[in-house]
């Protein structure tokens, strides 16, 4: 088993050890003043206003949706917009506005399944192609069928389904998406005991050829299925891809509500990946979007030596939890309400007790973790960010290791 780094017990910058042994490099005071909650959020005043898309599921299709459907391009990559049209018409029609109900996802199934009679025969003739092109689209649909997050039988239903459509498509590649279910060594607690990944690695990767390995970290609502661009973008540059679900979504076997449970994780699938030995572990980055952002700025810091660098995407550490700033996420520019899925992801049993107390549990700030040094670290976000604030990428620039932001 991989093993982990533990906290340092020295302090790189007038450090002293607090009494739980975790390592702060400024005086207590310091740290105090720079957990403030901002009283002008760098995002000005789209903090307080509620996006349009939040009026109905019209204005969601109109204002948001329907020009990234056109173009094919997040979160309707791997789609057709003609497929999409004719759900959300029929949701117009039908005033059916909830994305978290289950009316809303089994609109979709309909035209999955018209769409999977037209793959399946394609597939008994022998268009493989053809086949592959028009399960991507299914998948597709069940992805957005099952937004924000799986909270109800019906939604589960749409994971599943989505994954198996998922990877008849993939299967057929020159250079397949493989999925594997690997034995979670580290685990402990309420962790489960194995952990479902996908990967996918050049046609050279060999023992004797390890590949340059990219580990993408999923989000809040992106997951495995997800990813097609993105690992035929890495395979062009000659590096695999293992792709990891975060606590608290989809199919991931880590504690949500235990905030080290990633770091078992990690664990784990570095022993994995080690021990696979197409993997080039001296080359090995991460990149965490959304959510995932969280964890790549955790994983740079807890295991940082195995590492050769991470990409935090839209990264949320400390003012992502305080309860200003989720009192008005709801109304910014996620497609539905924002903070019943956090709480769901975070392990919270409703929304309140999430804001109230998942600062404390959670913030890489509060639990020291940005004490430690870490890898290199680039941050990627924009000053409007109303899921994670910007002003959670700049705190990181006070702590520790130096950092690279975009």
């Amino acid at each position: 088993m991989a093993e982990k780094e533990p906290i340092s017990q020295t302090s790189p910058i007038n450090g002293h050890v607090n009494g739980n042994g975790v390592i702060n490099s400024k005086p207590k005071d310091h740290i105090e003043h720079s957990e403030k909650t901002p009283s002008q959020w760098i995002m000005g005043d789209a903090f307080t206003a509620r996006a349009k898309h939040h009026a109905s599921i019209k204005a969601l299709w109109e204002t948001k949706w329907k020009f990234p459907c056109e173009k094919g391009v997040y979160p309707f990559h791997d789609g057709k917009f003609g497929d999409f049209e004719r759900v959300f018409n029929y949701l117009i029609e039908n005033d059916i506005n909830d994305g978290y109900g289950d009316a809303y996802t089994k609109a979709f199934f309909p035209v999955c399944d018209d769409l999977l009679k037209e793959a399946e025969s394609c597939a008994a003739s022998g268009k493989s192609d053809q086949a592959s092109d028009i399960y991507l689209r299914v998948a597709c649909l069940y992805r957005i069928s099952r937004f924000p997050i799986m909270n109800s039988p019906v939604k589960w239903k749409a994971w599943e389904a989505q994954k198996e459509t998922y990877m008849k498509a993939a299967e057929t590649w020159t250079e397949p998406i493989r999925e594997e279910s690997i034995p979670h060594k580290a685990a402990c607690g309420a962790d489960g005991p194995t952990i479902p990944i996908y990967y996918r690695v050049p046609r050279s990767a060999t023992e004797e050829t390890p590949c340059p390995t990219m580990l993408l970290i999923t989000g809040l609502d992106g997951h495995r299925p997800d990813n097609t661009q993105r690992t035929s973008e890495f395979l062009q540059r000659g590096w695999g891809c293992v792709i990891v679900e975060i606590p608290g979504t989809a199919d991931c076997p880590a504690d949500p509500k235990d905030a080290t449970s990633p770091d078992r994780l990690w664990d784990s699938v570095f022993d994995w990946m080690t021990d696979k030995k197409i993997f080039s572990m001296p080359h090995v980055l991460v990149w965490g979007l959304s959510c995932g952002g969280y964890y790549a700025v955790r994983i740079a810091h807890t295991h940082r030596k195995w590492l050769k660098g991470v990409v935090a995407h839209g990264a949320g550490v400390h003012h992502c939890f305080s309860r200003e700033w989720l009192d008005e996420a709801d109304g910014h520019e996620y497609p539905f309400k924002l903070c019943p899925a956090l709480a769901q992801k975070f392990g919270y049993d409703n929304v309140e007790d999430f804001k109230e107390n998942s600062q404390k549990t959670f913030s890489l700030l509060e639990t020291g973790i940005l004490e430690k040094e870490s890898t290199r670290l680039l941050l990627v976000n924009g000053t409007h960010d109303g899921l994670m604030p910007i002003e959670d990428s700049m705190l990181l620039f006070n702590y520790s290791s130096p950092k690279e932001a975009r």
